[in-house]
């Protein structure tokens, strides 16, 4: 659904994509709530981002994720700089903040002041742990809500520690995305009623929802709750990765019996009698000790040559260049380069209303005056406000 709301500021090219005429401010933050603002961006979305004035002229911290916006230099601590970030809150469809419960409230920014302004607010809030609940004020990163939420222990060797899989479940996953789609979704309801609402979307709870599959499995009694000792958690000789003679790995996924076939085939064991029992578990170390000593035989790109063409779900690992230059992902343009460096293209794919190019980071501050004056704010008290040190960034025509 396209929602057409507002022409877009003055001095901006037109935006392409599905979120095309969408408003939105971000309140500053760090990692999953810029990234929710970078999705919008992505797909469309007019996103200002509030900045702290000591940062004005700077690069910005996250050249990937403070793509596509615009940069004001406000105090959101000074009574003044509060208010004039209502000016900027009252005529925009959603709002991002990733305070601790609490702060926005005590700047004056809180969801019922910016509600009572402006009823059709989507007010998102981004957080680890959520809103409410014992550990709400708790400080936090990625790691303690996947350690809280369940995901943590289960991921890694069994007679090992668990192992941390970057920052992706917790602050993207369950983070910066969650919020995007709850902004997304309480869009809707705008648009149909009129009325916005508070999005309230916890990391904690955002990794606990992609663990759906896992309980499901521990409802039926498939899934044992230890590490290394079910089907997707590296247990399995037929889903997980195994060394290569150049150190290289490859991943393998053939769940499905014709694919497992298909790689004792190409691996050369299909009369393996170990191998036979694709399910036994009791074998699966044996097994995966004799997968491991075959693919030990050659490289990487070998052992990439041998499956290429086969319908076998095993692939090369891939570092962060390889996989921007691996052709599946140059034809799709899972990777661009951009601003002289590579980062990922928009996600996901729109037929009717694609995005375009991403604009690159804007220097902090850079678009302070143009904001201001598209506010309805004059010459004066623009001027009166870097004066008094609440908004900072270059003059017009810098």
């Amino acid at each position: 659904m396209t929602i057409l709301t507002h022409a877009p500021a003055p001095g901006l090219p037109v935006a392409a994509g599905p979120l095309a005429g969408l408003r939105v401010v971000e309140l500053g933050g760090i990692g999953p709530g810029p990234f929710c603002g970078m999705i919008l961006a992505d797909l469309g979305a007019e996103v200002i981002r509030v900045d702290r004035p000591a940062d004005a002229g700077r690069p910005a911290i996250f050249p990937i994720l403070q793509r596509g916006r615009r940069s004001i230099a406000l105090d959101l601590k000074s009574p003044l700089g509060a208010a004039t970030a209502l000016r900027l809150i009252d005529p925009a469809d959603a709002l991002i903040e990733g305070f601790r419960p609490g702060v926005a409230e005590r700047m004056g920014l809180g969801p019922d002041i910016c509600l009572e302004r402006n009823p059709r607010l989507v007010y998102g809030r981004m957080t680890g742990w959520g809103q409410d609940g014992p550990l709400a004020q708790a400080p936090g990163h990625d790691i303690n809500y996947l350690a809280v939420a369940g995901a943590l222990g289960a991921i890694g060797p069994a007679d090992g520690d668990p192992v941390v899989p970057l920052n992706l479940v917790g602050d993207m996953g369950g983070g910066g995305l969650l919020l995007a789609l709850g902004i997304a979704a309480a869009l809707v309801g705008a648009k149909a009623t009129g009325l916005g609402q508070v999005v309230d979307a916890a990391m904690t709870d955002g990794t606990a929802l992609q663990l759906a599959l896992v309980h499901g499995f521990l409802a039926q009694g498939r899934w044992t709750d230890r590490r290394e000792s079910n089907l997707f958690d590296g247990a399995a000789p037929f889903y997980r990765t195994y060394r290569c003679a150049d150190g290289g790995h490859m991943a393998v996924g053939c769940v499905e019996p014709r694919f497992y076939a298909t790689t004792l085939a190409v691996l050369g064991l299909g009369d393996d009698p170990l191998l036979a029992a694709q399910h036994d578990t009791a074998a699966w170390p044996a097994m995966s000790a004799r997968l491991a000593e075959r693919f030990a035989t050659r490289t990487r790109d070998e052992w990439t040559a041998a499956f290429e063409g086969n319908d076998a779900c095993v692939t090369p690992v891939l570092s962060f260049t390889e996989a921007a230059v691996h052709p599946h992902n140059t034809t799709r343009g899972t990777y661009t380069t951009a601003a002289g460096f590579i980062q990922p293209g928009p996600a996901p794919r729109f037929l009717g209303t694609p995005p375009g190019v991403p604009r690159p980071a804007p220097v902090t501050g850079a678009d302070t005056h143009a904001i201001l004056a598209a506010a309805g704010l004059d010459e004066e008290a623009v001027t009166a406000l870097y004066e008094k040190g609440v908004v900072a960034g270059p003059p017009p025509g810098r």
